[in-house]
């Protein structure tokens, strides 16, 4: 299979969403229940490091981005990670080759902690950065509601090089 990893753009929004959505409906992706559009979506993620994923077909099969934790200055070199794998493409080492590019990108543009916040039934997420390095730092317990029910996340960091 050719693989192409791309930065993501509005032209791909429409396949990015439906993989978004995939992984809303799962329940242990996000506490979003629904996707939100292009322009809120741009706007709250960094712009020089989001990738997507593409076959030969052009068809997206996953989707990454980092976001910035806080307004504060102090905090201006951490970032959130999201990945985002189709669920049809799951197993094929996409997000390994998603997670790559984001790091090597946010080491470029001078962030310096990624942060993720996970569901613990998320095996495949906490597997993911635990091969990259990322490192439990703490648990939080009936953190908020999703659909009725209270969730527990979990948090893992990686510090650059």
């Amino acid at each position: 299979m050719s693989l192409k990893i791309l930065p993501l753009t509005e032209i791909h929004w429409l396949q990015v969403a439906k993989i978004y959505e995939e992984g809303i409906k799962t329940g242990n992706a996000t506490f979003r229940t629904q996707v939100p559009d292009w322009e809120t979506w741009n706007s709250n993620c960094h712009k020089h490091s989001r990738f997507v994923i593409v076959n030969s077909e052009e068809e997206v099969l996953g989707w990454c981005a980092l976001a910035p934790v806080s307004s504060r200055f102090e905090y201006r070199g951490v970032a959130e990670v999201s990945v985002y794998i189709k669920l049809s493409a799951i197993g094929n080492g996409i997000g390994s080759l998603l997670m790559k590019s984001l790091i090597q990108s946010s080491e470029e543009n001078g962030i310096w902690t990624l942060y993720s916040s996970m569901f613990p039934e998320n095996i495949g997420s906490v597997r993911l950065h635990e091969k990259f390095g990322f490192r439990k730092v703490g648990y939080r317990e009936r953190i908020a509601e999703l659909n009725g029910i209270w969730r527990d996340t979990i948090i893992y960091e990686r510090r650059s090089k």
